[in-house]
């Protein structure tokens, strides 16, 4: 199975650098976006809610002290099944233009973030989270299957 830093990997290596905020939104919404389509979790890592959005901390302590972020050390985009490229690919598609502050805004806007955040900084925003609320608001772009 993938884990966080080989999903970075690929959104970097399909999108090109980009800020860590954005890195992290755009890892988020993968998640969230495959738990809804593929009825399971593209990565095991947990997310938690932070000041500025959804953190993954494996991926943040990854690129800790970077603002903008190239490339994933032990990430390995290779380990991506063709059904989790196919869901980092239609949310890439969606969200890749996206500015990191635009992601952030949008994802304080949402009840998995507004929940955790609410019970304290650092609480684990929920895989059922994400799938009861993403599930119930329609795909993004074209939806997948």
């Amino acid at each position: 199975m993938a884990d966080v830093l080989d999903v970075a990997q690929y959104i970097l290596k399909k999108h090109g650098p980009m800020t860590a905020m954005k890195l992290q939104k755009l890892v988020y919404y993968s998640q969230a976006w495959s738990i809804v389509w593929d009825d399971k979790a593209i990565f095991e890592e947990e997310i938690q809610a932070w000041k500025n959005g959804p953190v993954v901390r494996d991926l943040w302590e990854a690129h800790r002290g970077q603002y903008r972020v190239e490339k994933i050390e032990n990430g390995y985009s290779d380990e991506l099944s063709d059904d989790q490229i196919e869901t980092v690919d239609i949310v890439l598609q969606f969200y890749g233009d996206k500015s990191a502050q635009w992601l952030s805004d949008l994802t304080h806007l949402e009840d998995p973030w507004k929940h955790a955040w609410e019970q304290g900084e650092n609480t684990i925003i929920t895989k059922e989270a994400l799938a009861e609320y993403y599930s119930s608001i329609g795909s993004p772009g074209e939806q997948k299957g």
